[in-house]
């Protein structure tokens, strides 16, 4: 009898999405009896077959099985459903037709292409399949002789071709019950789709959101249970849940949620794009609404997915419009009238919430608001993963290739002891049987010269003599049988005694200085020093020497691995194959997708697509050519044959690596920033001539809190909110902001003063707090103020309309406010600190005060160096020209730059060097920006604010009160 599992279904994880597999604990493999790649039925309220493999650690234990959207539809069952699991009887399929799963494609492909991506696949007629994912069963199913051969050209083909993120449907299979498709197998491509009744294509799964596993939680508490099981709220006495809204800025995922719960309910869905229903005719408006939630009763249980909700239902005290008043009651009263107990649910998504109609947003209309906010870390590197999926990655990381390397020496360790073992039991066993043999010969041996006495004494007995000897002729055909079995035990004895001593050998080779231990030693010893050299990059920036010579190390750490990887496929002992060089693209392409994760902050899920596909469409336009294309011509020109077949040796150039990545960053920016997000020049450290003790603070300020946080949360210390940057004009106070946003990899957004400030009443602290706003939802964050003294100048000390005043109340309540300032660091750039307002300047809103002072000589040098890098000198002392040039602050020195260059081309425009004159005479036009007089103040103002600088302000302004 066939042993059945009841389990409970779970979503898969992103690695096995569209793969044909499911994850379920050992244990309850071992009790329907299949092993790891073996096929299992999965009935739901329809029977299906896919690839059963362990499950991971987390889930040891838990009763669950973890399968994909796609397989959840073909078993008709949902996420938490209990179904039923057992071991699948199945054939090798002798024929397979699969068709486009959506209406309105047409595939025109070999059928082969297609058949290489379902080589392993087990399928039943009616399934919805995806192709790709081969590799992953080529592992899990590494004893079937036929993966072998052709995994190396699986993948590439189905991504080449662009098939990976196609849907198929199983037509028809022979024989018709489940099968698995083989190289024996005939795979049938019907190009047009065909329909399959009761069939509901799955467009978006829960495995297709990323980053919202705790929104998805929250949204099917809300939802599912309401629409599954109104009538445990019956029995509580409860009104089920009548509508949720989703809130948060465009891009985040708001409308994929919604689909995908639609999609995973098995839910009526019926969506309202905002202005769709409004209409010219008097009446017509409400009546479309109405008609909508009608269709959801007839249809319950039903989704109503209004998207920017706000467009039709605005605060109606602040609507002109007669028509928008009606449609928000309207509204109203089709929400509290929902007669369809819990089988109606309303789910609205808006990015501005707070122009809704207050009516909307109390319970029994929208219970529940969920905040769909911008992703982190982790929650981005989801999303590339599956926007990424079916892309053609190509990485090699030298840490990824070790820490596999290390894993199979464990592997190999561990069979060759597994082995010895094995003979050393066989051994063992052998030596046993030949005592017990020995044993039974010396008795033998012993009777037979008893029969022979008994023979000499008894002359007359013949008959029993007779018998004797037969006895004894039976028993010497035994020990003749037993002598061959002895001789052959010896030899095979001999054989293994051998094979133990040359074991023994090896065995005292590893424990000594076997090159296997030695290589690994080394190995671990590389993966230690690249995991301290990816945070000395980390940490200390681009730009900083020490990052060189990590860049430096590791590079060489590279050519160790590879010179170690080499080692070991010489060798020959199966260490190094396919499936070595398949598993470190993978990890090596985590760990790309890890980098792209940490340096875009404030993406969300739309911005993450659009910087996978500009990402591709760079790759493209490399081999534009090699596939039919001249970039200087258009393709009508060009003359290209839709119908001819891109060369398969084009195609296999198309890969996407990191650069291509990088390129696409520079072109894709996070959309909530756009209004406000400026490009970061590339100013790094190193274009800043001096200033050295001025760049630490900052970097101490700003990149240690950003790049490593914990070390802060370590201490129990908060990083600093704010820094202000203040010195005479020309001494690189913006340039500073700027290289600082550069290298702390931080989204930068810049103010300039005055910008902000408007003549309507309100709308320049709505402006303020608009910025912090956005800068909270992409945080890191920095935001340059400069010029801060125009926005935020004394209090108390204007008669005009108290603009600025309410500005600076904005403002010190953003820094320091009862809302957290998390990841967002506040730079004000200023030549007149004395003019802001005190209140500013205390611990806890610009808590780094840091004067960029007029460069002594050493900074000086530094600064001609920068500007001078690119310039053709001749017979020029930059030592010299750093004495002569005391009070100049880096503006004028890059003035007298330009100006020498400019007088060497006017003497002669062909000029190719530039002189000492030149620079005399550029000296004589341009002067010192700053005289002893400015640069005392400064050094005077520097001192008021190391010393008791509350005091001293609150004397020269009473009306301050801390």
């Amino acid at each position: 009898m066939m042993t059945d599992l009841k389990l409970k279904v779970a979503e898969a994880v992103q690695d096995d999405v569209h793969k044909g597999i499911v994850r379920v604990d050992s244990s309850f493999m071992r009790e329907i009896d299949v092993r790891p790649g073996d096929i299992v039925e999965i009935e739901g309220t329809r029977k299906t077959v896919a690839i059963v493999d362990r499950a991971y650690p987390g889930d040891i234990g838990l009763n669950i099985i973890r399968m994909d959207g796609l397989a959840r539809k073909n078993a008709r069952t949902s996420i938490g459903e209990m179904i039923s699991v057992r071991k699948a009887k199945i054939e090798p399929a002798r024929k397979v037709v699969i068709a486009p799963a959506r209406e309105g494609i047409v595939v025109r492909a070999s059928a082969q292409i297609f058949k290489q991506g379902l080589l392993g696949r087990a399928v039943t007629k009616g399934d919805v399949i995806s192709l790709g994912g081969t590799r992953r069963r080529r592992s899990a199913m590494s004893g079937s002789p036929f993966f072998d051969e052709v995994f190396n050209m699986m993948e590439e083909s189905m991504m080449a071709y662009g098939f990976g993120d196609l849907k198929f449907v199983v037509a028809d299979t022979n024989p018709k019950i489940a099968c698995i498709i083989t190289e024996q197998t005939e795979v049938v491509l019907s190009p047009e789709a065909v329909e399959v009744k009761d069939e509901v294509v799955p467009e978006v799964t829960y495995e297709d959101i990323g980053g919202l596993e705790d929104e998805i939680t929250k949204v099917r508490e809300m939802i599912e249970l309401p629409l599954k099981h109104p009538e445990i709220f019956e029995r509580l006495g409860i009104e089920p849940p009548k509508g949720v809204l989703l809130q948060g800025p465009p891009g985040t995922g708001k409308t994929l949620l919604a689909k995908a719960v639609a999609n995973e309910t098995n839910a009526h869905f019926i969506s309202i794009n905002g202005p769709e229903i409004m209409s010219k005719y008097y009446g017509q408006s409400e009546e479309n609404l109405r008609k909508k939630f009608e269709e959801a009763e007839k249809n319950a249980p039903s989704i109503i997915f209004i998207d920017e909700i706000d467009a039709i239902a605005t605060k109606r005290e602040e609507t002109k419009g007669e028509v928008e008043r009606r449609v928000v009651a309207q509204l109203l009263t089709l929400m509290d009238g929902l007669k369809s107990r819990g089988k109606v649910v309303v789910i609205a998504a808006t990015n501005v919430p707070n122009i809704l109609d207050p009516a909307l947003r109390r319970p029994g209309r929208f219970d529940r608001e969920f905040e769909i906010g911008v992703p982190n870390k982790n929650g981005r590197l989801n999303i590339l993963k599956i926007h990424t999926r079916y892309m053609p990655l190509d990485n090699w990381d030298s840490f990824a290739a070790s820490t596999v390397l290390i894993k199979r020496l464990d592997s190999y360790k561990s069979k060759s002891k597994e082995l010895i073992s094995k003979q050393d039991t066989e051994l063992a066993e052998l030596k046993k049987e030949i005592q017990q043999l020995t044993e039974k010969l010396d008795f033998d041996y012993k009777e037979l010269k008893e029969l022979e006495k008994q023979k000499k004494s008894n002359t007359g007995g013949s008959t029993v003599l007779d018998r004797i000897l037969s006895k004894m002729g039976v028993r010497q055909d035994e020990i003749a049988n037993s002598q061959s079995k002895i001789k052959n035990n010896e030899v095979t004895s001999i054989r293994l005694q051998d094979q133990i001593m040359l074991l023994e050998t090896n065995l005292a080779k590893i424990k000594a200085k076997d090159p296997f231990i030695q290589k690994k030693s080394n190995l671990n010893k590389i993966v230690k020093e690249l995991e301290s050299l990816r945070h000395i990059k980390e940490l200390r920036g681009e730009e900083d020497p020490r990052t060189h010579f990590a860049e430096k190390d590791s590079a060489e750490k590279d050519s160790e691995v590879l010179e170690i990887i080499k080692y070991f496929a010489d060798k020959n002992v199966g260490i190094i194959n396919a499936d070595y060089f398949d598993e470190v693209r993978k990890e090596s392409s985590v760990v790309l997708l890890q980098e792209i994760s940490s340096v875009t902050h404030g993406f969300v899920g739309a911005d993450l697509a659009a910087l996978a596909k500009e990402s591709a469409m760079i790759v493209l336009r490399k081999v534009l050519s090699e596939l039919g294309y001249d970039k200087e011509k258009s393709i009508s020109e060009v003359g290209y044959d839709r119908e001819k077949p891109i060369p398969e040796e084009a195609l296999q150039k198309l890969k996407i690596t990191k650069e291509d990545f990088k390129e696409a960053l520079k072109v894709v920016r996070p959309s909530v920033l756009r209004e406000v997000l400026v490009e970061v020049p590339n100013v790094k450290w190193g274009d800043i001539g001096g200033l050295e003790h001025v760049k630490q603070e900052l970097k101490e300020a700003v990149e240690w809190p950003l790049k490593t946080p914990e070390v802060f949360k370590q201490m129990g210390v908060r990083p600093p909110r704010g820094i202000l940057l203040y010195g005479a004009p020309g001494t690189g106070k913006t340039l500073l902001a700027k290289a600082v946003a550069n290298e702390s990899e931080a989204n930068f957004i810049s103010i300039k003063g005055p910008e902000l400030l408007s003549k309507w009443v309100g709308e320049s602290e709505k402006a303020v707090r608009e910025v912090f706003n956005k800068a909270r939802q992409t945080s890191p964050t920095i935001i340059f103020f400069d010029e801060i003294d125009a926005l935020a100048p004394r209090r108390g000390v204007s008669s005009d309309s108290n603009v600025t005043e309410r500005v600076v109340n904005q403002l010190l309540t953003e820094i320091d406010g009862l809302e957290a300032m998390s990841d967002v660091i506040v730079i004000g750039a200023t030549n007149r600190p004395d003019m802001l307002d005190t209140a500013l300047l205390r611990p806890g809103r610009f808590d780094r005060i840091i004067l960029t002072p007029v460069p002594d000589k050493v900074s000086r040098l530094e600064t001609l160096k920068v500007h001078t890098k690119n310039m053709p000198l001749k017979d020029i002392s930059l030592d010299d020209l750093a004495d002569r040039m005391e009070g100049y602050v880096g503006a004028d020195i890059e003035a007298v730059c330009r100006e020498a260059a400019i007088i060497a081309l006017r003497e002669n425009i062909k000029s190719k060097n530039v002189h000492n004159e030149h620079f005399e005479k550029a000296l004589q036009v341009v002067s010192p920006s700053v005289t002893k007089d400015v640069e005392k103040t400064y050094e005077d103002l520097r001192e008021r604010f190391r010393g008791a600088r509350a005091k001293e302000m609150k004397k020269e302004l009473p009306i301050y009160f801390g």
